[in-house]
C-alpha cells in the first residue's frame, strides 16, 4: 500500500482509539443492564448535553401552568461523572425568574439526543431510549462549589466562557428529590437520591 493509503490507516485506528475516550457515542455496551436502575440513571444523566427543565410559569398568560425550556447541563467532565446536575443562568431568563419565586422544577434528559437511541432505530418516545426525569429545587452553588461547576460545565459547553457578562450568570444545581427512569417495558421505575449518587455509571 502507498505511504498515503497507510497515512489514512493510521489515522482511522486512531480515530476508533480516540471516540471511546471522547465519550461521544454510547453504544449497547455501554448502558449499565436495566436491572441497574440507578447506574442507568447516572449514565443518562452524564452523556446527555441539555435537557428539558420544567417550572412553574409566572408570567401571563401562562401564569401558574407548567412551563418547559432548554438547557444545556453538565454533571462534570467526559469520563468524570458527579452525579450533579449544574446549570449556567442568568434570571435574564424567563425560566430562572419562575426559580426564583418556586425553586421546584422536573428536568429530563433523555439518550435520544446522543447516537445511540438513532444507531438501534429506537423512537424518542419508545421506553428502549432510555430517559429519566429529575425532581428537586434549584439552588445556586456557593463560593466552594463553584469551580468545580464551572469545569463541569465549561468543558462541555466551551462557548459558555464568551457568553455576555453583563447578564450576571451565575452557577446553578439542581438538588435532587426524585429520579423516574423509564429504559425498558413495564413502567416507569423510581431511584432514590442515595442510590443515584451511589451508583457507578
Amino acid at each position: 500500500m502507498s505511504r498515503g493509503g497507510t497515512i489514512v490507516s493510521w489515522g482511522v485506528s486512531v480515530l476508533f482509539l480516540l471516540v471511546p475516550l471522547m465519550g461521544a457515542r454510547p453504544s449497547a455496551a455501554g448502558i449499565p443492564p436495566r436491572n441497574e436502575t440507578a447506574r442507568v440513571a447516572r449514565y443518562v444523566a452524564h452523556m446527555c448535553d441539555w435537557g428539558a427543565l420544567a417550572t412553574i410559569s409566572s408570567h401571563d398568560p401562562v401564569r401558574g401552568q407548567p412551563f418547559a425550556n432548554v438547557f444545556s447541563v453538565s454533571d462534570g467532565p467526559r469520563g468524570r461523572s458527579s452525579g450533579v446536575i449544574y446549570f449556567y443562568l442568568t434570571t435574564m431568563e424567563i425560566s430562572v425568574q419562575d426559580l426564583q419565586l418556586n425553586a421546584n422544577a422536573s428536568l429530563t434528559m433523555s439518550l435520544a439526543q446522543t447516537p445511540y437511541c438513532r444507531q438501534e432505530h429506537y423512537d424518542p418516545q419508545s421506553p428502549l431510549c432510555a430517559h429519566i426525569i429529575i425532581s428537586g429545587g434549584i439552588q445556586q452553588v456557593d463560593a466552594t462549589e463553584t469551580d468545580t461547576a464551572k469545569m463541569a460545565l465549561f468543558s462541555r459547553h466551551p462557548e459558555m466562557a464568551s457568553w455576555p457578562r453583563d447578564h450576571d450568570w451565575f452557577f446553578a444545581k439542581l438538588n435532587i428529590t426524585n429520579i423516574w427512569v423509564l429504559d425498558y417495558f413495564g413502567g416507569i421505575k423510581t431511584v432514590t437520591p442515595e442510590e443515584y449518587y451511589q451508583a457507578k455509571p
